[in-house]
């Protein structure tokens, strides 16, 4: 399918949603990745005037907010900035009783900081009678690569079944910053955190994999470990079977 086809199909859709569930528009975390900039700019084209991004720094890199900012002036999306360096310290000092450490690749401690994202966009989706879009793309999905309950937990995912390399394409088509564009793809959980290298995978060989089942062996046993390893993400919360 083409990009502008399926630009009109998704912000038809996202329309669509809004009215069925009796909401107003979304609230968009804006990270200063691709994801986050092809799904805001997806919900700004649906719902013009009831769109919010929210900029939630995390000891994160300055430049995400920075680019956070670029892609919401560009396309006039209004934003909130919402520090959570505090009450992200203030929560890692109650569960471990030591200060954060952003040394440490302590992953149990990291998610913490999504989950916050999560809480802090639902609190104001509720204010404002939105729903909260999530950035997931068809690859993350597919492997598990996202945080349970954190970027995991949305209403509704916009580029759900999009792989990575058309949210590229999206991308390019509906003129997001070549800056953003050109990141190298993190979660940014830890400073200089890289999506690939963590998954020991690059998003070419897990789209090729994805969109045509064809793949060497060391690409089949990663995303089937991937795929095992975080099946749980995946799964409602179980009921007693009686």
């Amino acid at each position: 399918m083409e990009p502008r086809t399926q630009v009109e199909k998704l912000t038809g859709w996202l329309r669509e949603e809004v009215s069925r569930r009796g909401a107003l528009g979304y609230v968009v975390g804006l990270s200063g990745g691709i994801d986050s900039a092809v799904t805001a700019v997806l919900c700004k084209r649906a719902c013009p005037d009831n769109v919010l991004g929210i900029i939630m720094p995390c000891y994160s890199n300055p430049q995400d907010s920075e680019d956070a900012r670029l892609l919401a002036e560009t396309f006039d999306i209004p934003y909130k900035l919402v520090v959570l360096d505090e009450p992200f310290a203030l929560m890692v000092r109650l569960l471990s009783g030591e200060d954060y450490d952003p040394q440490k690749k302590d992953m149990c401690i990291a998610n913490i900081k999504p989950r916050l994202r999560m809480t802090t966009l639902y609190y104001h989706a509720a204010r404002n009678q939105y729903l909260v879009a999530g950035t997931s793309n068809r690859t993350e999905l597919t492997v598990g690569y996202y945080t349970k309950y954190g970027d995991g937990g949305a209403d509704l995912l916009p580029i759900g079944n999009l792989v990575k390399r058309q949210v590229f394409e999206l991308a390019e088509y509906l003129a997001v910053p070549r800056r953003i564009i050109e990141r190298a793809p993190s979660a940014g959980l830890w400073a200089g955190q890289n999506d690939e290298t963590e998954m020991g995978v690059t998003y070419r060989e897990l789209d090729d994999f994805i969109l045509t089942g064809r793949a060497d062996n060391r690409v089949r046993e990663i995303v089937q470990c991937l795929a095992a390893r975080n099946a749980h993400k995946k799964q409602m919360p179980a009921l007693p079977p009686f």
